[in-house]
C-alpha cells in the first residue's frame, strides 16, 4: 500500500506583501522538510495573497509576482511543493490562476486553473484566462499526483474526474475559499464528491485570515474516494498539518496521463508523526465568532493598526463588538467612549461602564450636550419655525461620530463602526454619524443574531462578560425621551427572517408574502432596504459570514426604480 507523507499548510497571506508571504512560505517548507514530508501543499495565490483584485492590472505587481516565486522554487528540496501564484503567457500577457511544482531547487511544472468563479464574491474572470493545456500527473515518492485549484473542484466538469481517469492516486486541490455560515458542511460534501468521481484521495487545503470583507477559515482535509474524511485541521488558525496517507495499491494508469517525476522522497529516515485525526465540528454560533474574531484582527493589524476605539453605548451592538475587539486584539488595545446625552438614560451610562469594567478596557466619557446645544443654536436661524424631529436626532449621532474621529487622529485609534445588518439592510442609521468608521465589526450580523452571540459569549466566559441588563432592556438609539427602536422598525422577529429572504436569497416580496408574511409590513421592508442602498454605499467595510452580504457580495444600482 502506497503512502505518502503531506503537508497541508493553512498560512495566512497578505494581499501585495510579496516578501511577508514568501517568508510565510518558505518558512512552511522548512517546517515540511523537518518534518519528513514527501509533498507541501499551500493555498491558492499564496505568492500573492487572495484576492489581488486590480493590483493586477499593473504589469509591475505581476512581474515582482513572479520574482517572488522564483525564491520559493529555489527553496525547495526534497519536498515537493505546490503553491499558488500569478502566471502571464509571455506571449499574450494574459494572466493566469496557477500553481507551481517546485522540488531540488527548480520548477518540474505549472498547472492552470481551468475554472473561474464569477459569482458572490468572486470575479476571477475580470483577470484571468482558464488554463487549457493538457493535463499531467507528477511523480512523487512514488505516487501519481494530480494538481487542481479551488473552483476545479466545484465543478461536475472540471479536471478531477479527468486526472483520477488519467490514473492520478493523488490529487491535490489548492483554495483560497472564504467562509460563510454552513460552507464547512458544503465544502466537505464538494470534495467527497469529487473523490468518488476521480477514483482518487484528495489532500485539499485553504488559506486562513481576514482580506478586507473576506475571512478564510482553513478547514483543510484529506478525503479518500469513499468520502471517508482520512483528515481534518482546525478552522481559523494558522497551521502545518502532517498527515500519512495511505492509498490504495493501483494497478496501472486508467488513462496513462503523462507523469512528470518531481522528487523521489525516502521516508526511511523522516521523524515519526504523532497520530492526527479529524477536527471535531463545532457549533455554526462558535465558527461566526471565530470569523468575527479572526476578520476584525486582521484587518486592523494588516492595515498597520495596534489600537481601537468604539463608542459604548450601554447598547448590545457595541458590547458585542467591543467584546469581539478585545478577543481579536486584547483589551489593552481597545477603548471605549461614553458620549451621554439630554436622553441618555442612567441604566444605559451604567451598563456601558460595567461592559467596560467586565472587558478590562479603558473608558472615557465625553459628554455631547455642550456640542449639541451649540450646534442647535447655531442652526436655529436657518431652521427657523419648522418643528424638532429626525434632523436634531441626527445631529446628536453626528457629534459623536466627530468626537470618535478626533480621538481616533488623536491616538491613531482605529474607529470600529458598531452597526448590524438589519439596522444596515433598512437604513436605520446616520449618515456620517454611527455609520462612521474603519471597520464595520457586525455589518454581516442580523440583529437576532447579535444577541445569540452575545449570549454565547458569557457562556464561552463562564461569567457575565455582556451585562444581563444589555441584553434583555428594549433596543433603543436613546435619541429622543422613551424611544425605542419597535417605534421606527417592526420587531426584530418580524424583521430579520424577510430580509434574510429579500437580501440573502432574492427573493421578491410576493415570493415572501407566499411564505406566510404579512404583505404591508414586506412592501415597507422591501422599499426601506433599495433606499438604503445608497447609505451602504458609503459605509465601512465588515466580515463577511453569511451567504450574502453588503459589499463586494450584493451589488445593487443605487439608482432604481424596480420594486417588487
Amino acid at each position: 500500500m502506497p503512502r505518502i507523507r503531506v503537508g497541508l499548510a493553512q498560512i495566512n497571506t497578505v494581499v501585495g506583501d510579496l516578501d511577508g508571504n514568501v517568508g510565510r512560505i518558505t518558512a512552511a517548507m522548512d517546517d515540511a522538510e523537518a518534518r519528513g514530508c514527501d509533498l507541501l501543499a499551500l493555498p491558492e495565490l499564496a505568492v500573492t495573497g487572495y484576492p489581488p483584485e486590480d493590483l493586477l492590472l499593473r504589469p509591475a505587481f505581476v512581474r515582482d509576482g513572479l520574482a517572488a516565486l522564483d525564491q520559493v522554487v529555489a527553496r525547495s528540496g526534497r519536498c515537493t511543493t505546490v503553491v499558488g501564484f500569478v502566471d502571464a503567457d509571455p506571449g499574450s500577457g494574459e494572466l493566469h490562476n496557477a500553481a507551481a511544482v517546485c522540488a531540488g531547487g527548480r520548477l518540474v511544472g505549472v498547472y492552470r486553473k481551468r475554472v473561474l468563479p464569477n459569482y458572490s464574491v468572486f470575479d476571477e474572470q475580470r483577470y484571468f484566462v482558464p488554463g487549457t493545456e493538457a493535463l499531467q500527473l507528477y511523480g512523487v515518492g512514488g505516487v501519481r499526483v494530480g494538481i487542481s485549484i479551488c473552483e476545479d473542484a466545484w465543478s461536475d466538469d472540471g479536471p478531477i474526474g479527468a486526472l483520477g481517469a488519467g490514473g492520478a492516486e493523488l490529487v491535490v486541490n489548492i483554495n483560497a475559499s472564504p467562509y460563510n455560515s454552513g460552507k464547512a458542511e458544503s465544502r466537505y460534501a464538494i470534495v467527497a464528491a469529487r473523490a468518488a468521481q476521480a477514483g482518487a484521495t484528495i489532500a485539499y487545503v485553504n488559506q486562513v485570515g481576514g482580506q478586507d470583507e473576506l475571512v478564510f477559515d482553513g478547514d483543510s482535509m484529506v478525503v479518500a474516494p469513499s468520502g471517508a474524511l482520512l483528515a481534518r485541521a482546525p478552522q481559523f488558525a494558522e497551521h502545518l498539518y502532517v498527515v500519512d496517507v495511505d492509498l490504495p495499491d493501483a494497478d496501472g494508469p486508467a488513462g496513462g496521463l503523462p507523469v512528470v517525476e518531481a522528487a523521489a522522497g525516502d521516508g526511511d529516515e523522516r521523524p515519526a508523526l504523532d497520530p492526527v485525526g479529524v477536527a471535531p465540528a463545532v457549533p455554526e454560533i462558535e465558527e461566526i465568532w471565530d470569523a468575527l474574531v479572526l476578520g476584525t484582527g486582521d484587518f486592523v493589524r494588516k492595515n498597520g493598526f495596534t489600537d481601537v476605539v468604539v463608542g459604548l453605548s450601554g447598547g448590545i451592538d457595541s458590547a458585542l463588538v467591543a467584546a469581539i475587539a478585545v478577543e481579536a486584539l486584547g483589551p489593552e488595545h481597545v477603548h471605549g467612549v461614553l458620549m451621554p446625552s439630554r436622553y441618555s438614560s442612567d441604566h444605559s451610562i451604567g451598563d456601558a461602564v460595567a461592559l467596560a469594567d467586565n472587558l478590562g478596557i479603558e473608558h472615557r466619557t465625553v459628554p455631547i450636550e455642550p456640542a449639541h446645544a451649540a450646534l442647535m443654536g447655531m442652526l436655529e436661524p436657518a431652521f427657523g419655525e419648522r418643528p424638532p424631529g429626525l434632523t436634531e436626532e441626527n445631529l446628536q449621532s453626528r457629534i459623536r461620530a466627530v468626537i470618535l474621529m478626533g480621538l481616533s487622529n488623536a491616538f491613531g485609534w482605529m474607529l470600529l463602526n458598531t452597526g448590524n445588518k438589519s439596522e444596515s439592510s433598512v437604513g436605520y442609521s446616520t449618515l456620517y454619524g454611527d455609520s462612521a468608521g474603519g471597520y464595520a465589526v457586525i455589518k454581516d450580523v442580523s440583529k437576532l443574531r447579535v444577541y445569540e452571540l452575545c449570549r454565547f459569549r458569557n457562556a464561552s466566559a463562564g461569567r457575565e462578560i455582556i451585562p444581563a441588563n444589555v441584553l434583555t432592556k428594549p433596543p433603543s438609539a436613546e435619541l429622543r425621551p422613551d424611544q425605542r427602536d419597535d417605534q421606527s422598525l417592526p420587531p426584530y422577529e418580524v424583521l430579520d427572517p424577510i430580509l434574510a429572504l429579500y437580501v440573502e436569497q432574492d427573493l421578491s416580496a410576493d415570493e415572501i408574502v407566499a411564505l406566510g408574511h404579512d404583505a404591508a409590513i414586506v412592501d415597507r421592508v422591501v422599499r426601506l432596504v433599495d433606499l438604503a442602498e445608497y447609505k451602504r454605499r458609503q459605509s465601512p467595510p465588515g466580515p463577511r459570514v453569511t451567504s450574502k452580504g453588503f459589499g463586494k457580495d450584493r451589488r445593487l444600482p443605487i439608482v432604481n426604480r424596480y420594486r417588487r
